[in-house]
């Protein structure tokens, strides 16, 4: 759990030195809002594992990585107390939570403060690409087109990643695989418009992410299979919202952005909100995987990889009542 604080922090952190720091204070509220929740609902003697397993920590962590760095601290940190006194407390505690306490409390607060956390959205790069299609520049193939052509402002070509960093990886490292980094895609790990943190961080989470895989703090199988199958569909059918044809998806720009890379290796690879058997296991990852591209393209949401997860989450307690009967009570595991 301290891992993956750290992978968040660094997000934060990066996302923090290009908005005067927003982000740093909106990340602050929701521990201290999350801390605060725990102490009070925990029992005397129970207070210490607060601070020794630092599950509260990390959720409150992720759930800042799903917020736009511009909404207001305070729905932040409301949406951190409904994910440990709801989410997390009303079903028992750490493992017997159904829903992932970081999505439960994003949730919440989208629901709650709809236009709120549409205003702080305001600008970002899935929205400009919604505009660009809406205003007509369907006949791109490329999200990444789209944004080129709708806003010359976003990326600028002579930025020190796009003018040194990308012929640098090209001619060296990527030269040997004989693939090429393609224009303005680096530009992506070092955005400044608004934004959900998750992709305002990007280098940072990408960091991080590498960490938790190193020390295997996670399922990497299971983020790995999740991806597979989000990637598979998505190169498929991942073009012709934009003009193009079959087999000519930009999977690279789907996972860079809308929370994809938190999806698929923290909320999704969560083992106190999956299942407990290999086989379900694996069918909900590629069950995630798969709703993460019907809700992003058929389904037109930028943030589908998180509503993917609370879909599958919403499915645990069947799930579970699966194992029970078919598996565990036949020795199966």
């Amino acid at each position: 759990m301290w891992l993956v604080s750290l992978c968040a922090f660094l997000a934060v952190l990066q996302s923090a030195l290009t908005d005067s720091f927003s982000s740093f204070f909106l990340a602050l509220s929701t521990v201290l809002a999350a801390v605060i929740t725990e102490f009070l609902l925990l029992n005397k003697s129970d207070r210490f594992a607060l601070f020794k397993d630092g599950s509260t920590v990390a959720s409150a962590l992720v759930l800042a990585l799903l917020l736009p760095n511009k909404i207001s601290p305070i729905y932040a940190a409301m949406g951190a107390i409904f994910a440990v006194a709801v989410v997390k407390h009303c079903f028992g505690g750490l493992g017997s939570n159904w829903l992932n306490p970081a999505a439960g409390g994003w949730l919440f607060i989208r629901l709650s403060w709809p236009r709120a956390f549409e205003q702080a959205l305001e600008g970002p790069s899935l929205s400009l690409v919604g505009e660009g299609i809406s205003g007509g520049l369907q006949n791109t193939g490329s999200p990444m087109d789209i944004l080129n052509s709708a806003s010359n402002q976003f990326f600028t070509q002579s930025g020190f990643l796009e003018t040194h960093v990308r012929p640098f990886l090209n001619n060296s490292i990527f030269s040997f695989l004989r693939i090429e980094v393609p224009p303005s895609y680096l530009e992506l790990f070092s955005i400044t418009q608004p934004g959900i943190i998750a992709d305002r961080g990007l280098a940072g989470l990408l960091l991080g992410t590498i960490i938790i895989i190193a020390f295997r703090a996670s399922r990497s199988w299971v983020s790995a299979l999740w991806l597979s199958v989000f990637i598979f569909f998505t190169l498929l059918t991942g073009a012709l919202p934009y003009g193009g044809g079959w087999w000519k998806g930009d999977a690279l720009f789907a996972i860079l952005t809308g929370g994809t890379l938190v999806a698929a290796f923290i909320l999704a690879s969560d083992p106190s909100s999956s299942a407990k058997s290999v086989p379900c296991v694996m069918g909900a990852a590629a069950l995630g995987g798969f709703l993460a591209w019907f809700f992003r393209f058929p389904g037109a949401e930028p943030h589908g990889a998180i509503v993917s997860v609370l879909v599958i989450n919403a499915l645990l307690i069947a799930v579970r009542n699966i194992e029970n009967r078919y598996l565990y009570r036949k020795g199966v595991s």
